[in-house]
C-alpha cells in the first residue's frame, strides 16, 4: 500500500468514528498515524522536501517573498504581469505556467519578489499534477496571496486551504502555545493553564504514545487547543505564513451578475454569494484585468509582510528618505540595520542616534547594537 492510500485510509477511518470519551484515545492515536505518514510526503522522496525541482527553484531576491497560489486561470499571472513587468504567460487555458516565474516589485522602497506559481489542482499535495513541488515553494513565502475566482471563490478557497495545509502550511496562524520536553523517567506529566475544552487527556496520551513519547512534560497554554495543535508541536516542521484571499475578476463579474439580475436570471452568483465575499476575513476584491482595487492590495500586503523601514542620518545632514534600509519584523535591531548596510559599520560604530517610534525621546535617543528600531525610524551612526 502507497503513503497516499494509507492516508486515505486513515482519514476514511476518521471520518466514520465519532468523536467521545471512549474514541479519544483512539483518533489521537489516528491523528499522529497521520501526521507521519503525511511527513513522508513533505521528505526528499515524497516530493515535498527543500527544494521544489526543476523549474521550481529559484534565486532568491528582495527582502521578502509572496507567492502566488491558485487553480488555474484564475488570472495570477495577469496579476504578476502587470505589478512587475515579467512576463508570465497568460491565456484562458489552464495550465499556462508550468514553472515558477519569479519578478521583483517595489513598495515603499522595498523590493519584494513576486512568485507566479502554477496553478494546483484538488489532490495536489497527494502528488496530482505538480502540486507538491508548487506547494513546496509556497512554504518558503513569507506571504501567500491565494488567487480566487470571485465566481466560486468559497468552495476554491476551502479546497486550496486543505491542499496546504496537508502539506504543513498553517494560514493566518501562530505556533500553538504548547511545550512537549522529553525526558528520562517520570512519565507523562500534563499541565494546563487554560481549560482543556478541545482535547482530553486520553488524546494527549495516545499521541505521545504514537511517536514513542513515554516520559514527557506537557504544558499547554492555549485556549481552545486541539489534538492537531500538539501534533504540530511534536512534529515541528510546520511553517506559520500570512495569506490574503485575492478575489479576482470582481469587475468583470459584476457586470455578469447585474445584466443577469437585470433579465431575472441570476445564475453565475447571487446576492446572498455577492454579500458573502465581502465578508470573507483577509480578502481583498480587484480585477487584474481592469486594474482596480491594486492600490489596496499593496497597502494590505505591505502590512501582512510586517516590514520595518529606518532611514539613514549622515552627520549634519537632514535625513535620506529616498532610500530606506528594510529590515524584517523580529531582525531589526540596530546591529541588523549596520549589517543591511556593510558588516564592518557595527564592529565600527561607537553609538547610535535614534529618532522615530522606538526612541524615548522626540529629540532623539542614544542607543547601542541591540535597540530595536521600528518602522520609519531614523538612524544615525557615530563612528569610534
Amino acid at each position: 500500500m502507497t503513503t497516499v492510500q494509507k492516508i486515505k485510509e486513515i482519514e476514511d477511518e476518521m471520518a466514520k468514528t465519532q468523536k467521545n470519551k471512549a474514541t479519544s484515545y483512539h483518533l489521537g492515536q489516528l491523528k499522529a498515524k497521520l501526521a507521519k505518514l503525511r511527513r513522508e510526503l513533505l521528505g526528499p522522496q515524497g516530493g515535498g522536501g527543500g527544494g521544489g525541482g526543476i523549474g521550481f527553484d529559484v534565486a532568491r531576491t528582495g527582502i521578502a517573498s509572496v507567492g502566488f497560489v491558485g487553480f488555474p486561470s484564475v488570472g495570477k499571472s495577469t496579476l504578476m504581469s502587470k505589478l512587475t513587468g515579467t512576463h508570465s504567460e497568460t491565456s484562458e487555458i489552464d495550465f499556462t505556467t508550468l514553472t515558477t516565474v519569479p519578478g521583483t516589485l517595489k513598495v515603499h522602497g522595498a523590493p519584494i519578489q513576486i512568485l507566479d506559481l502554477p496553478g494546483i489542482i484538488e489532490g495536489a499535495n497527494d502528488g496530482r499534477g505538480r502540486g507538491r513541488q508548487v506547494i513546496a515553494v509556497a512554504r518558503t513565502c513569507n506571504l501567500i496571496f491565494i488567487v480566487l475566482d470571485v465566481l466560486k471563490p468559497l468552495g476554491d478557497k476551502t479546497i486550496i486551504e486543505s491542499e496546504l495545509e496537508a502539506f504543513g502550511i498553517r494560514l493566518n496562524k501562530k505556533p500553538p502555545a504548547i511545550m512537549v520536553k522529553k525526558k528520562e523517567k517520570g512519565g507523562i506529566a500534563i499541565t494546563n493553564t487554560v481549560p482543556l475544552t478541545n482535547i482530553d487527556q486520553d488524546e494527549i496520551k495516545a499521541i505521545l504514545s504514537e511517536y514513542k513519547m513515554s516520559n514527557a512534560d506537557v504544558a499547554i497554554r492555549q485556549a481552545n487547543a486541539t489534538a492537531d495543535d500538539l501534533v504540530d508541536v511534536i512534529e515541528g516542521n510546520r511553517v506559520y505564513i500570512p495569506a490574503i484571499y485575492v478575489l479576482n475578476k470582481v469587475w468583470k463579474n459584476f457586470l455578469i451578475f447585474w445584466i443577469t439580475a437585470n433579465k431575472q436570471q441570476i445564475d453565475a452568483i447571487s446576492i446572498e454569494e455577492l454579500d458573502l465575499l465581502y465578508k470573507i476575513p483577509n480578502s481583498v476584491p480587484i480585477s487584474s484585468r481592469e486594474w482596480l482595487n491594486i492600490d489596496e492590495l499593496m497597502e494590505i500586503m505591505w502590512r501582512r509582510l510586517d516590514l520595518v523601514r529606518v532611514y539613514t542620518k549622515p552627520r549634519g545632514a537632514p535625513p535620506d528618505y529616498s532610500a530606506p534600509v528594510v529590515l524584517r519584523r523580529g531582525k531589526s535591531a540596530v546591529e541588523d540595520f549596520c549589517n543591511a548596510i556593510h558588516k564592518e559599520i557595527a564592529k565600527q560604530m561607537k553609538y547610535a542616534v535614534v529618532w522615530g517610534a522606538s526612541a524615548k525621546h522626540a529629540r532623539g535617543q542614544k542607543v547601542g547594537l541591540e535597540h530595536v528600531l521600528e518602522d520609519e525610524d531614523v538612524v544615525h551612526i557615530s563612528k569610534k
